[in-house]
């Protein structure tokens, strides 16, 4: 629901005032929206419905992706020309199957968990914090998480046609 320019001002003036913002206080999350738009301005990713579909993978890859949760974040914002997933991996868990773009690029940043980072010739397990990048025709990659907790992380493509 769109916050009104005039409610933006209140909340600006008490929060210059030093004074609590009572709908903050109570732990609601407010988006403000810029005039004339119906996109958010600022989200809570974790709010943000998952992605109704899992995967767009035929069987028998389709059951490989039942442990992927995506957060389609950048279509909150109207991004036209990159994407951002919040993406989570349940234990058992893959990003997708091995691949690379060959005109995109690709970028991931781990939030929470110790996925591991498959790669044509070698693994790596990553941390909260760490962050990997992929060229466009570089390496094939995905992520598995082969742990008994959950793993978190972004995920920022470029939306090149064609790729």
């Amino acid at each position: 629901m769109p916050v009104t320019r005039i409610e933006e001002v209140d909340i600006a003036i008490a929060s210059l005032k030093g004074e609590a913002n009572p709908a903050m206080a109570m732990g609601t999350a407010i988006m403000l929206y810029p005039a004339a738009s119906d996109k958010a301005t600022a989200i809570v990713a974790a709010e943000t419905p998952p992605r109704t579909e899992p995967s767009s993978y035929p069987e028998p890859f389709f059951l490989r992706m039942l442990g992927r949760k995506k957060r389609v974040l950048g279509d909150q914002f109207g991004l036209k020309n990159f994407g951002v997933n919040q993406t989570t991996l349940a234990p058992g868990g893959e990003s997708s199957l091995m691949h690379k773009h060959p005109m995109q690029d690709e970028f991931i940043y781990v939030l929470s968990g110790a996925p591991t980072l498959a790669k044509e010739d070698d693994e790596i397990i990553l941390s909260p914090g760490m962050c990997a990048g992929f060229p466009a025709g570089g390496a094939a990659h995905h992520l598995i998480n082969r742990t008994d907790s959950p793993v978190i992380y972004l995920e920022i493509g470029d939306r090149t046609p064609g790729d």
